[in-house]
């Protein structure tokens, strides 16, 4: 009899939502979004494929149980972090662009996460993607400072551009640990960092 066999089965409903949600999580990070399925997660979770279609109507039920509690660890890790000392607008973007690297970096589940909702489109996905959003607008409105905008540039442009630029290099960084020539190792995000002070002083303010 294997070791498996001897593991108990979860029980109750409480139990088995928690079992299952942490058999995707499991698979995402091991597999990959397209190993999730009801097939692998009733297997992985040890449950009945009928239990998922009953508790979660499936596994889009599962992913946005997953992606919800996501969400609130980003809102709280991003809260945890130092309140903003910026005095000038572009100084509250550098701070801010450095939290967001770091939270994306400490949670390879988020990346898994971003990195699918960029290969592919669904309804799921943009509602994941939109809810993240609005989990970042918050945070960024709960700290900054009262700093005008400033009245040179597209500040907002500029902000999508950085922040898809740390959101790309965190996601490359977890999944090759390189990008452009630049090892993404301690050494390298210490220059990641460099840069964005670099760029974000170039501003206008």
């Amino acid at each position: 009899m294997s070791s498996d066999s001897l593991s108990p089965r979860p029980r109750g409903r409480s139990g088995t939502e928690t079992a299952i949600v942490e058999a995707a999580q499991r698979l995402l990070l091991r597999d990959g979004c397209s190993a999730l399925n009801v097939q692998s997660l009733a297997a992985e979770a040890g449950v009945d494929r009928k239990l998922i279609y009953r508790y979660f109507d499936g596994v889009d039920g599962v992913v946005a149980r997953l992606a919800r509690a996501l969400d609130l660890w980003l809102g709280q890790t991003l809260a945890d972090a130092p309140p903003s000392t910026a005095a000038t607008y572009r100084d509250f973007a550098r701070e801010t662009l450095k939290a967001y690297l770091g939270a994306l970096r400490a949670n390879p589940l988020i990346l898994r996460l971003l990195a699918w909702e960029l290969s592919e489109d669904t309804p799921l996905l943009r509602d994941m993607e939109a809810a993240r959003s609005a989990v970042i607008q918050d945070w960024v409105r709960s700290r900054r400072p009262r700093l005008r905008l400033p009245p040179e540039g597209d500040v907002f442009a500029l902000n999508a551009v950085m922040l898809a630029a740390v959101q790309h290099l965190a996601l490359t960084g977890a999944s090759r640990g390189r990008f452009a020539g630049l090892e993404l190792d301690t050494a390298g995000w210490a220059r990641i960092e460099a840069a964005i002070d670099q760029l974000t002083a170039a501003w206008p303010d």
